[in-house]
């Protein structure tokens, strides 16, 4: 498949692009969703979603960023049909080759993700949301806050993931990733203080359930698709991981813009940057012959990883809250993924942290 946006995927003229459309009309059902899901008016709901399918015609004339803006309507409606218990591809079958022709179209799944619902939802009067709460604006909010800057980060980690850690921009480029994770951090203590587990267990969680197309089943729109997942894999995961991760990753990558799949593709079997750093430093005899250039990549991946620690500790904390047995409607994240596996995989990122930080300590 071949489909290019108006600009590159994740730029601002894209995001503005896909924002700013509304090739179905939607605008007006999108601003009376909540009150549909607030009286679980399935009927309207399955009406609104027939009348606004676009014919084959009319998907043909759509620029791709339209198409994007497409998916994104229609996915309200189909999140909103099954969190009130019908598979919306039975209710409404025409959906079914539309959504497919928009998925191949765009080059994604043929569903809404993360970024339709977040990172492509206009602002302001046009914002979709399905309950309307200010609860659910601020999550949405904080994947837009983090999107730009997760996606420049990947771009430094193609570069890290070429560099030796006896060059010296090999520590200049894991600051500057640090710098992007670190707006995660910023989002993540905005929904602590914002968000109550409850809502979002009981209230927005029923919303990203997955759907049925054609006999495949489809996630929803989950954090676990912002893709820190893709920084593990070159900081340490690829060859440092544990299946049940590698898994969950696997399953996550399909969701991701074509050029994050691109990049997996290339990181998947490459040495990670833990390891490399490790070889360097044997190379070098040790820490006491090895050179202060070393020793600065030491000290700047391991402060990529101090903040990856710092997020997933809170992420856990959060997830622990919202899934609580007494809380939850549901056993797993959106994203298919458990408490368990969360905190495993911050126990590893803390590992493969204390790693990097012995190697900036005489002796290590």
């Amino acid at each position: 498949m071949n489909a290019s946006p108006t600009a590159e995927y994740g730029s601002p003229e894209q995001l503005e692009a896909t924002r700013s459309a509304d090739p179905l009309g939607a605008d007006e059902v999108c601003s009376r969703l909540p009150e549909m899901n607030a009286e679980a008016d399935l009927a309207a709901l399955t009406g609104a979603l027939r009348d606004l399918l676009p014919g084959f015609e009319r998907v043909a004339e759509l620029s791709t960023d339209e198409c994007l803006a497409a998916v994104r309507d229609l996915g309200m409606l189909l999140g909103s049909i099954k969190r009130h218990g019908s598979e919306p591809a039975v209710l409404v079958p025409e959906v079914l080759p539309v959504l497919l022709e928009l998925g191949r179209r765009t080059d994604m799944v043929p569903r809404d993700t993360v970024l339709h619902y977040c990172v492509w939802n206009p602002e302001g009067t046009r914002r979709r949301m399905y309950t309307g709460d200010p609860q659910e604006c601020t999550l949405q909010n904080a994947v837009r806050h983090v999107f730009p800057h997760l996606h420049e980060g990947l771009r430094l980690c193609a570069e890290l993931n070429r560099t030796s850690p006896e060059d010296e921009r090999f520590a200049q480029l894991a600051t500057r990733i640090d710098g992007n994770v670190h707006t995660m951090l910023e989002s993540i203590d905005t929904v602590l203080a914002e968000v109550s587990p409850v809502f979002f267990a009981r209230t927005l969680r029923p919303y990203f359930e997955e759907i049925s197309l054609g006999g495949q089943n489809y996630l929803g729109p989950a954090a676990a698709q912002v893709p820190l997942w893709l920084v593990d894999e070159v900081v340490w995961l690829s060859d440092r991981g544990i299946a049940e991760y590698e898994k969950f990753l696997l399953d996550s990558v399909p969701y991701g813009l074509p050029l994050w799949r691109e990049l997996h593709a290339g990181w998947r079997h490459s040495p990670s940057a833990v390891t490399r750093l490790l070889e360097s430093f044997e190379r070098a005899g040790g820490y006491d012959r090895a050179g202060e250039r070393l020793r600065d990549s030491a000290a700047a991946l391991a402060g990529v990883l101090r903040t990856a620690v710092t997020f997933r500790g809170r992420h856990y904390r959060i997830a622990r809250q919202a899934y609580q047995e007494e809380v939850r409607l549901y056993p797993l994240g959106s994203g298919g993924g458990s408490i368990d596996l969360l905190h495993r995989v911050l126990l590893l990122t803390r590992q493969n942290s204390r790693i990097a930080e012995e190697r900036t300590k005489r002796g290590g």
